[in-house]
């Protein structure tokens, strides 16, 4: 079954996420190891890293997957950015492998004044330097599908096909598939039909296998539209059925599947909810 979670603060102390996962009842949980909205960050503690050992092996959250800082954009053309974004990144993975974290959930990046194809190679060449870097390490790094504003890249399946080839399919990358994302991209995932060629789709540039994390958010925007604008499931335009076909598929059996819907509303009560309904516990 896929391991149900979401997003969890770690305010107070990185060790006080599991606790506030353990609420929830969650099986899988996402964190931010440093703050997102900056680029300075202190190195994770000896005393950190053992409270956060200790909290996990206490905690019933099996899988934990950080996301990394919004900042971070290893497809720029512009060279100070690249070196910012490189040492980021690297310093991303080096907290997770002190925290025995071992998937890193990354946003692509932005072509901005490149073309497309420029800033992949900038990606894999970023992602070639940090597992050459740091060859002791497990941590993975996840390139999550986009929802196509701007130039940025991982919109199309295209993309991430091409990253995969540069870096000759590197066991150490993988992907994280967003259904808002997807979704405002223009894939249709919402009947049993349309679904199948979606993940036939994944299956074809990327395969199954390497997709180690879902981000389940409903869309507020249509098909299409490009706007990445997170909804509860059910309270947008793709509807609850997908999320439904999605626990229940067996190519994504123990996967981490992470909500990032708002926390008004029904929050990560009534979500988690649904999904364990539709999933059979």
């Amino acid at each position: 079954m896929a391991r149900i979670g979401t997003h969890v603060s770690v305010a107070g102390g990185l060790d006080k996420a599991f606790a506030r996962a353990d609420a929830l009842g969650c099986e899988s949980m996402q964190i931010f190891t440093r703050s997102q909205r900056q680029w300075q960050s202190k190195p994770v503690s000896l005393q950190e890293a053992e409270d956060f050992y200790r909290a996990w092996q206490r905690s019933s959250v099996e899988t934990v997957v950080s996301h990394a800082s919004y900042l971070i954009n290893i497809g720029s053309s512009d060279a100070e950015m690249l070196v910012k974004s490189r040492r980021a990144l690297r310093e991303e993975a080096e907290r997770c492998h002190q925290l025995g974290i071992t998937d890193i959930v990354l946003h692509p990046g932005f072509a901005k004044e490149a073309t497309a194809d420029e800033a992949i190679e900038n990606i894999a060449a970023s992602l070639r330097q940090l597992f050459e870097d740091t060859p002791d390490f497990r941590a993975r790094v996840l390139l999550e599908t986009m929802a196509g504003q701007g130039t940025v890249i991982g919109a199309d399946f295209a993309h991430f096909s091409q990253i995969g080839e540069l870096l000759d399919w590197h066991p150490r990358l993988a992907f994280c598939v967003d259904t808002c994302h997807v979704f405002a991209a223009g894939y249709d995932l919402r009947s049993a039909e349309a679904y199948e060629r979606f993940i036939s789709l994944i299956d074809r540039h990327v395969g199954t296998d390497n997709v180690l994390c879902w981000h389940l958010n409903d869309s507020k925007a249509a098909r299409g539209s490009r706007l990445d604008r997170h909804a509860h499931l059910g309270e947008g335009e793709i509807g609850l059925h997908p999320f439904a076909l999605l626990m229940n598929d067996v190519r994504f059996e123990n996967i981490p599947t992470i909500l990032e819907t708002p926390k008004e509303g029904v929050g990560d009560e009534g979500n988690l909810s649904f999904l364990r309904k539709v999933r059979g516990g």
